[in-house]
């Protein structure tokens, strides 16, 4: 039987303070103070210190003279930039998926598919949009690219708290489901250059919506200026 390793406590730190950003119980630009998180978390201030580092590395924390540590702001500028870097990194997935999907892997995705029509029809687009995270790492795991995958993750981290606000946009949530059944469906079909393709257009649709997720926030009144 295998032995399972007891992470060490520096990457015990590392999880636990990027869960807190990733779940939003750190709120950008808030001070991430060493001795706080450390009798928060339980763990000694040189591992915490160590996980801000690399938390920073990641593009999740910034790291100030004479402030410390903060949860980095993401805008919906940058958000767009990282969609398109994952369009980039995450078409060459998909064409290693489609290369290397075995029959087994290929009824998996269809069956996160089926599952994600389920959550549009019953207007759980909350539900349909895990389910599309779900989709997307599936297919990373199969292309197997190890680099690709790291980098993706990264970016997907510090994109976290904008994923939800492009299912509000009318009609956005019937199409990306179209074309997660045409990115599927090329996987299905070994065909490289249509799987690619379907996803670098995918993700291209989403960086869209989040555009213009951003511009009708900036059209509604201010409640102070009313």
């Amino acid at each position: 039987m295998p032995v399972v390793e007891k992470p060490t406590e520096t990457q015990t730190a590392y999880q636990r303070v990027r869960q807190a950003i990733l779940a939003e119980e750190l709120l950008p630009g808030q001070r991430l103070v060493e001795k706080e998180l450390a009798e928060r978390f339980g763990l000694g201030r040189a591992a915490i210190r160590t996980a801000l580092a690399r938390l920073e590395q990641e593009g999740l924390v910034k790291s100030e003279p004479f402030r410390g540590a903060t949860v980095r702001a993401i805008d919906e500028a940058e958000a767009v930039e990282i969609l398109e870097a994952r369009a980039a990194l995450e078409s060459l997935a998909a064409r290693y998926a489609a290369r290397k999907a075995t029959p087994e892997q290929v009824r998996h995705l269809e069956d996160i598919l089926q599952r994600m029509q389920a959550r549009y029809e019953a207007g759980d687009l909350l539900g349909m949009s895990e389910l599309n995270s779900e989709l997307h790492q599936r297919l990373l795991e199969i292309a197997g690219h190890r680099t690709a995958a790291r980098l993706i993750e990264s970016l997907r981290a510090q994109n976290v708290r904008h994923q939800f606000r492009t299912i509000l946009v009318p009609g956005r949530s019937r199409r990306s489901l179209e074309e997660h059944r045409r990115i599927v469906q090329a996987v299905a079909a070994h065909d490289e250059e249509k799987a690619a393709q379907a996803m670098l257009e995918h993700l291209s649709q989403v960086a869209e919506a989040l555009r213009q997720a951003a511009a009708s926030d900036r059209s509604k009144p201010n409640p102070e200026e009313a």
